[in-house]
């Protein structure tokens, strides 16, 4: 049916399309018992797909399912009750940027149909963080978080209502990279209490100049500082940070990643951004001249993404909690991962290619083959006085 339906889809333009299913799914959801009838079809049943054993935590969190929705699909959090009625055991939001962002000139958004892949050069178009803040809060209130005392409340309501959110967070165009660390700090600062956890997003291609922010002083000054940020609210509830990489660095940059990763406890990574490279994509040469710059996400990064997550895991000992992003489009793409050392994993242009359906079929075939204990589970971060 949704084979059907996406071949239809397909005639129109990608980001038109997104608004569109996106905009409808949200116009039928409004519609009484609508929203029942989807989450029924699509969420994973606790009693037979439930991949996260109860009081099994990753990053101090407990999730419903471990498959969760990559940044970039909901940038300005419109769409979170749909997402959460589609099974998603996460939703990472953003990136957002202190000031709104317009993006990249259209068109910024490609199909390469014949590799199962899609090309973007968005450019972090969003609604800058004061607006998705306020938009956080309002849903927050609505699903039956927002009435709490504390910040440790709304985790422990956000909990209960099955949709963690994760803030992926950036800097904008216009700031010069010596102040990029502002920019983190004032997202991280106004998201802090509406979100689960945080991801500093460094390895977009589409931001001039952003990947220089991945060498190891550039990102030790943003991650420490905002651990600062996060250390001196602990009395309040402090919010797990990841790091999102890029699958173009070299080894050595690899490495500084982990000594800093584990150098500054830092609470765990995303593994991978979208790529540059298209060496032996099936896509004939001129459409990809055609289409020009931008990062490449879909099956053509599974190997990739693979390789990076056992890497790392082994060269951490599993000290360093994972979420694994790209090429994954079926339970046994999800479970490569898990079995290479992720905690969870990310679906984007799997979930385009495949559907509504795909965190169900994923959580199933995981529930089946996966035995029930969760990679890399962490323990209660430790803090120091």
């Amino acid at each position: 049916m949704y084979k059907l339906l996406r071949n239809i889809l397909f005639l129109f333009g990608p980001e038109w399309v997104h608004y569109f299913s996106m905009n409808s799914l949200r116009f039928f959801c409004k519609i009484s018992g609508i929203t029942n009838l989807i989450s029924r079809t699509f969420t994973p049943k606790n009693d037979q797909y439930s991949t996260v054993p109860a009081g099994r935590q990753v990053l101090n969190i407990q999730f419903s399912n471990r498959v969760g929705l990559g940044a970039g699909f909901d940038k300005n959090a419109k769409y979170l009750n749909e997402l959460q009625a589609l099974g998603f055991g996460f939703v990472e939001i953003g990136t957002v940027t202190p000031l709104p962002q317009g993006g990249n000139e259209k068109p910024r958004l490609f199909r390469l149909p014949k590799d199962k892949a899609l090309i973007n050069r968005m450019g972090f178009n969003n609604d800058g963080v004061e607006i998705v803040a306020e938009r956080l809060k309002k849903w927050s209130q609505k699903s039956g978080v927002g009435s709490r005392k504390s910040e440790a409340d709304f985790r422990l309501q956000a909990t209960d209502s099955r949709l963690v959110i994760g803030g992926n967070i950036g800097k904008n165009k216009i700031t010069p990279n010596e102040d990029a660390w502002k920019d983190y700090e004032t997202c991280f600062l106004a998201l802090h209490p509406w979100v689960d956890y945080f991801v500093v997003n460094v390895s977009s291609p589409n931001t001039p100049g952003l990947r220089e922010l991945q060498e190891k002083e550039s990102l030790k000054k943003i991650l420490t500082n905002l651990q600062s940020k996060s250390g001196n609210m602990r009395d309040e509830n402090q919010k797990p940070i990841l790091l999102k990489i890029a699958p173009d660095l070299t080894i050595e940059q690899i490495d500084d990643v982990i000594a800093l990763a584990l150098e500054i406890k830092l609470d765990g990574l995303v593994v991978s951004n979208t790529t540059i490279n298209r060496e032996g994509l099936q896509t004939v040469n001129s459409k990809l001249e055609t289409i020009g710059n931008g990062g490449l996400s879909g099956l053509p990064l599974r190997h990739r993404s693979t390789e990076l997550v056992k890497y790392i895991y082994q060269q951490t000992k599993g000290q360093v909690p994972i979420i694994a992003s790209g090429g994954i489009f079926t339970g046994a793409d999800a479970k490569e991962k898990l079995d290479a050392g992720a905690s969870l994993v990310q679906v984007w242009t799997g979930f385009i290619y495949e559907g509504p359906g795909i965190v169900k079929r994923i959580c199933k075939h995981l529930a089946v083959n996966s035995p029930q204990s969760i990679v890399g589970s962490q323990q209660p971060r430790q803090t120091s006085d």
